[in-house]
């Protein structure tokens, strides 16, 4: 499974209006019901709430992984959201957070859960990345370069 397959255009959210990490797990999670057209909210959002219990998924400059387990979902999805003046988010490092890559996967489907998140560490590891996919405007922009950097990836794999 690749990252262009979660964070289609539809499940990219730009000017994300959270100020927090609780409102960010609740705006991401709307957002995914909305365009999903389901009414899974609350199940979504104790699966991250349950993950993040464990340790901060703010993990490297700017950067948030918040994700989770659970039976409300049946194939692992996501909601890109981009913040403009950043998420305070308890983040490893202390700062906010720009980029949150909302991710759920059922709880029988561990295996494509760990491909995804290890793909994301891998397209973080390019600072490239990070800075370009920040300053897109709108969704469809955010794709392209999602796309650009897996492609890259794909290429050397």
């Amino acid at each position: 499974m690749f990252l262009q397959d979660v964070f289609s255009p539809n499940f990219i959210k730009v000017d994300l209006e959270a100020e927090d990490k609780e409102e960010a797990f609740e705006e991401l999670v709307d957002y995914f019901c909305q365009v999903h057209e389901s009414n899974v909210r609350e199940e979504l959002l104790a699966a991250l709430k349950e993950r993040e219990a464990k340790m901060s998924t703010g993990i490297q400059k700017g950067i948030a992984i918040p994700h989770g387990s659970t039976n409300a979902v049946d194939a692992v999805c996501g909601v890109l959201g981009i913040s403009r003046k950043g998420v305070e988010y308890d983040a490893l490092d202390g700062k906010p957070v720009y980029l949150l890559f909302m991710l759920v996967a059922p709880h029988e489907d561990s295996e494509s859960h760990l491909r995804v998140l290890k793909r994301m560490a891998e397209l973080l590891q390019n600072p490239e990345f990070y800075i370009e996919l920040q300053a897109q405007k709108d969704a469809q922009a955010a794709f392209r370069v999602i796309c650009k950097y897996e492609n890259i990836l794909t290429a050397l794999d």
